[in-house]
């Protein structure tokens, strides 16, 4: 995106302003998104189990990406609805239908946790229980 400097590159100084107001970002999340505690909360645990469950790079990334990726689509859930207060709290269908679609957004992200781990650790859990013990 072009700014005061163009598009140039950015030096350092640029990278750790950038790095502060993501940090702002998150804090914010934190504080003020109860649905963004819980699955940051739960990402904290089941990213050690995906890494632990994974079995090779593939797997791992895609186990505890799939997590991540819940947590960016309710930062930018959060986002959407945001703004969406700034301009009132009066109803209004595209509003709605913006919140909506947000939420949506989250839901799919949620389901795209369920079916990595379910496709990818589902044979193993099933050779687990019904596999004749030797």
């Amino acid at each position: 995106m072009a700014d005061t400097y163009g598009h140039a590159p950015r030096g350092p100084a640029r990278l750790l302003k950038a790095a502060k107001w993501s940090w702002q970002g998150l804090c914010a999340a934190w504080m003020h998104e109860s649905s963004f505690r819980l699955e940051a909360v739960l990402c904290v645990i089941l990213a050690p189990v995906g890494l632990w469950l994974g079995a090779d790079g593939v797997q791992r990334a895609l186990l505890v990406g799939s997590l991540l990726l819940v947590l960016g689509m309710e930062l930018l859930n959060s986002a959407v609805e945001a703004v969406i207060e700034r301009y009132g709290a009066e109803f209004h269908e595209l509003a709605g239908r913006a919140k909506d679609m947000g939420s949506a957004a989250v839901l799919m992200m949620l389901l795209n946790v369920l079916a990595c781990w379910g496709l990818i650790l589902g044979p193993r859990l099933y050779l687990f229980l019904f596999s004749p013990s030797l």
